[in-house]
C-alpha cells in the first residue's frame, strides 16, 4: 500500500532500482538537476587518495550539496577508510562508493505512513510554501486509490484560497470535506474533522495547516493547541504528524524540523520540490542529523510524483553511474 501497511503487516524490505525500472528512471530524471552538479563537481577532482587537497574539494562539493556537517564528515571518514584499504583508485569508484554509503545513512530514515489505527490521524505542518495543501490532496488521492476512506479538514484558515483550493483535491478524491471560516480557530475545525472520521468511520483524516515561520512563536504555540485538541477528542491522536520541507530551502530545513519538533512531536518528514534544487543532499542531512524518517518526498508536479522514500532509490539517482 503507498500509504502504510495493514494492521499486523510486515515492513517491506526497499526494492532495489534494478527491479523498478521504469519508477527509478522517472525519479532519476526528476533528480537530474541534483545529480549532475553532484557528480559534475566529483568527477571534476582528479582523484588521489593520498592527496589531501582532494579530501577537501570533495568534502566541500557535499557540503555544497546540502549533505550537511555532520553526514559529510561520516561519508568522508568511510571514504578515507576504503582508499586506506586499497578501494579506491578512480573517481568512478569513488562515486559508487559515495553512493553505496549514502544509501546505507539513508537506510534507516526508510518508513511508511502507519494506516493501522482506524481512524488514523495525520496532522500536516509546515512553513508556507512547502507544499501542504498540495501533499494533503495527493495523500487523499493516493488514499482512495488504495481503498481508503478519507475526512480531509482545512485547518489552515487564515490563507484566502487554502479552503478552496482542498476542498476541489477534496472532490477529486472522493474525500468527505470539513471546511473552515476565515479566522476560525484552527484546532476547533481540527476537532470537528477528527469527529467526522469517527463518526463516519474514515480510515483516515488528513489535516491541513497553515504555514507558519518556525520563528514565531505564537503560532507555534497555537499549533501545539491543535495537536492537544486532537488529542483530546481521540486517544493517540494524532498518530503522524509530518513536516513539510521544500528542499529547495536547503539547510533553514533542518532548523525548521528542529523548532517544529520542539512544538510538536514528529513521526516523519515530507521532502517536496527535490525536483527543483540542486543540492539533493539535503535528504542526507535531514536523515543523519535529526534521526527522522523520511515518509514521502515530491519530485514533480503529477500525483504519481508524491512518493514513498527509499533509500536505494534515492542514493542511485543521485550518484549513479
Amino acid at each position: 500500500m503507498f500509504l502504510g501497511l495493514e494492521p499486523g503487516a510486515a515492513v517491506p524490505e526497499a526494492d532495489e532500482p534494478e527491479r523498478r525500472p521504469g519508477l527509478f528512471r522517472r525519479l532519476a530524471e526528476n533528480l537530474s538537476r541534483s545529480r549532475k552538479a553532484m557528480a559534475a563537481q566529483i568527477q571534476a577532482i582528479a582523484f588521489d587518495p593520498a592527496d589531501d587537497s582532494v579530501w577537501e574539494e570533495l568534502e566541500e562539493a557535499l557540503l555544497l550539496a546540502d549533505c550537511g556537517v555532520p553526514a559529510t564528515v561520516e561519508i568522508i571518514g568511510r571514504l578515507e577508510r576504503e582508499a586506506t584499504a586499497g578501494g579506491l583508485r578512480t573517481s568512478q569508484e569513488l562515486l559508487a562508493a559515495i553512493e553505496r554509503i549514502v544509501a546505507s545513512l539513508l537506510a534507516g530514515s526508510e518508513s511508511r505512513i502507519d494506516l493501522a489505527a482506524r481512524p488514523t490521524i495525520v496532522l500536516m505542518v509546515g512553513v508556507n510554501g512547502a507544499g501542504k495543501t498540495t501533499t494533503v490532496g495527493k495523500l487523499a488521492e493516493h488514499a482512495r486509490r488504495a481503498g481508503v476512506s478519507v475526512v480531509v479538514g482545512a485547518a489552515d484558515t487564515f490563507r484566502a484560497a487554502a479552503g478552496e483550493q482542498l476542498e476541489t483535491w477534496a472532490e477529486r478524491a472522493g474525500a468527505d470535506f470539513v471546511g473552515s471560516t476565515r479566522g476560525q480557530d484552527p484546532a476547533a475545525v481540527a476537532y470537528d474533522a477528527v469527529s467526522a472520521a469517527v463518526a463516519r468511520g474514515k480510515g483516515v483524516a488528513i489535516i491541513d495547516t497553515a504555514g507558519r515561520l518556525h520563528t514565531q512563536g505564537g503560532l507555534m504555540d497555537e499549533l501545539t493547541k491543535v495537536r492537544r485538541v486532537i488529542a483530546t477528542r481521540l486517544a493517540g491522536a494524532p498518530h503522524e504528524t509530518l513536516l513539510v520541507v521544500d528542499a529547495t530551502t536547503g539547510q533553514n530545513g533542518l532548523q525548521q524540523a528542529r523548532l517544529f519538533g520542539a512544538a510538536v512531536p514528529l513521526t516523519g518528514i515530507v521532502l517536496t520540490k527535490l525536483d527543483g534544487t540542486a543540492k539533493g543532499g539535503i535528504a542526507i542531512a535531514i536523515a543523519h542529523e535529526l534521526g527522522l524518517p523520511i515518509k514521502l518526498i515530491g519530485v514533480g508536479e503529477t500525483l504519481d510524483d508524491l512518493r514513498p522514500f527509499a533509500a536505494a532509490e534515492f542514493a542511485a539517482a543521485l550518484f549513479g553511474r
